[in-house]
């Protein structure tokens, strides 16, 4: 009977689950110093080797001929945690026992010491699913666990579990398996096999699994059985619904240059070759996305994401504006969601693509002349000079004591692009006149979390802010670029996931305010000044010392002056 390549290749040591090398090496260190925990979660994208880890764990904990912390797979423990036949190793599918019934059922049964193994192992799969009540059943068990049990929980949706059941745990985060790491793992299977196969129809089996090994070989399974037990790249873009890197390239290039005509005969050359439409928009975030990574990290993007062509990506990646690739992204966003439940996708991806052609954001051009970029062209040096002169009446207007007001932009212009909307102090003041640093500490000890809610778009957003101020009733967030401030409160998808999100780690949904980071110091500085109590300056100036001056360079906000 066949059985599925993830089945047959499924990790049976620390060492071959792929991608997660720190998570594995703790584990092992644990085992070996005998320093393990009662309670594990892992946590992380489908098919990355939650449950894997879990089952591993569960032979290297009873296993009594360890080798470097690995389970040796030979012994009668090992061999039957692998056939599943082990009565002390117990999988459960919160799925389908959800119930109270059945947690407290594994509560009484986890009293009895294991009849098999060393160790009594529960792994209980997808863990948020279990109910209100389950959980708090589980929560007992986790407060006073018995001797010789130990419970590992997996889920891919860590924000729905409880914060008393996670703070009992050892939390680890599974991360999604990087292309590269699953076209190597899928070479060295297909060399084992001893299948032909394309190494080009491997980078698309790899970039169409997002991240999840089980689904890349799940993949491969099908490549292979269509293709007649070999791996070409026609049988791998029919199989995935893909569209090649080069059809990819020429259409991204094509609506970047307002090519509009050439780009719609692209697009229906890819409809036409059976292309999936929904396949096609992700295959062109990801694309795109790609091209903003490289821009900022080339190390971050391998040669998996970047196709058949490295030359051509690297080259498109240096000429394009970052704003364009931001509007590129947001407008395909955008079309994905209302394509969910459409019976016609040809025509949203029509659309799309006379859209995409007339962004109104400035870029520069695919084929960009390089005088632009030359010091010695007359029109580069005239501008210089013009910047010199305007350099001088600066300097000039600050030494005859002329007007501040005079060189303060009233509204944040980023570099190449359109002009930020100013901050409304009215939103800002009231929180920060009921702000405390144990209000801000609240906020910046669950914002990691609440980054891990978001999607992968709002994330990337979110990631050059941080939380500066915060009250009972709300939070100022600074972003490091005025530009991305703009994304940001323009975006309400975007501020009500924050704020959901933060209601539900908190229990609250404070009024969530943003504001650019180089206007923060002065806003702060502006309230201070307009709502300090009279005569409070003069009360205060004498509790100044060295000591706080040098704390407040250093600690900012979190410190906090207070009389003797």
């Amino acid at each position: 009977m066949y059985r599925a390549l993830y089945r047959v290749w499924r990790p049976q040591r620390f060492d071959e689950i792929v991608g997660q090398q720190m998570i594995t090496q703790t584990l092992k260190n644990a085992i070996m110093t005998h320093q393990t925990s009662h309670a594990y979660l892992f946590t992380g994208p489908r098919g990355t080797g939650k449950t894997s880890a879990a089952k591993i764990f569960a032979k290297a904990i009873n296993c009594h001929h360890l080798v470097d912390g690995e389970p040796c797979n030979e012994c009668e423990s090992c061999q039957a945690i692998t056939k599943g036949q082990m009565n002390d190793v117990i999988e459960i599918d919160a799925a389908s026992n959800n119930g109270v019934e059945e947690i407290r059922d594994i509560r009484d049964k986890a009293k009895y010491a294991p009849t098999q193994a060393d160790y009594k192992v529960y792994i209980i799969d997808e863990v948020h699913m279990l109910s209100t009540g389950a959980f708090n059943a589980l929560l007992k068990t986790l407060e006073e666990p018995p001797a010789n049990v130990i419970f590992i929980l997996a889920t891919t949706e860590p924000h729905k579990i409880p914060l008393t059941i996670i703070s009992r745990t050892q939390r680890f985060d599974f991360r999604r398996i990087t292309a590269k790491d699953s076209y190597d793992r899928m070479v060295y299977i297909l060399q084992q096999k001893k299948v032909d196969y394309d190494e080009k129809a491997l980078r698309v089996i790899a970039q169409a699994a997002e991240g999840g090994m089980r689904d890349a070989l799940s993949i491969l399974d099908q490549v292979i059985s269509f293709g007649d037990n070999t791996v070409t790249l026609d049988d791998a873009l029919m199989v995935t619904g893909s569209v090649t890197k080069k059809l990819l390239a020429d259409y991204v290039e094509e609506v970047t240059s307002h090519d509009t005509k050439p780009a719609l005969e692209t697009m229906r050359q890819i409809l036409q070759e059976g292309k999936d439409a929904n396949r096609f928009i992700e295959d062109l975030i990801s694309y795109t996305r790609d091209v903003l990574l490289y821009q900022q990290a080339p190390e971050m993007v391998d040669s998996v994401a970047m196709g058949e062509d490295d030359q051509r990506f690297a080259d498109f990646a240096k000429q394009i504006d970052a704003e364009v690739l931001y509007q590129m992204i947001k407008t395909l966003n955008d079309v994905q969601q209302q394509m969910r439940f459409t019976t016609h996708p040809d025509v949203y991806l029509e659309v799309l693509t006379v859209k995409l052609s007339q962004l109104e954001v400035p870029t520069t051009a695919v084929a960009a002349p390089s005088a632009a970029t030359n010091p010695d062209d007359p029109t580069i040096q005239k501008l210089a000079a013009k910047v010199d002169n305007l350099q001088s009446e600066l300097s000039t207007l600050k030494t005859n004591g002329g007007p501040a007001a005079a060189t303060k932009p009233v509204r944040t212009r980023p570099s190449n692009g359109p002009v930020v909307k100013k901050v409304n102090v009215s939103q800002i003041y009231p929180i920060l006149g009921a702000a405390t640093k144990d209000d801000l500490l609240k906020v910046r000890d669950v914002w990691a979390d609440l980054m891990n809610i978001l999607s992968v778009t709002q994330r990337a957003l979110m990631h050059v802010a941080k939380p500066v101020a915060a009250s009972g009733e709300g939070v100022v967030v600074a972003f490091d670029y005025a530009f991305l401030y703009q994304k940001a409160i323009d975006d309400q998808v975007l501020m009500d996931a924050l704020g959901n999100g933060l209601d539900r780690l908190m229990g609250q949904a404070p009024k969530i305010v943003c504001v650019p980071k180089e206007q923060w110091p002065e806003l702060r500085k502006d309230y201070l000044a307009t709502h300090q109590p009279e005569g409070a300056a003069t009360q205060q100036a004498p509790q100044k010392t060295p000591v706080v001056d040098e704390a407040e360079k250093r600690f900012g906000d979190l410190v906090e002056v207070k009389p003797d």
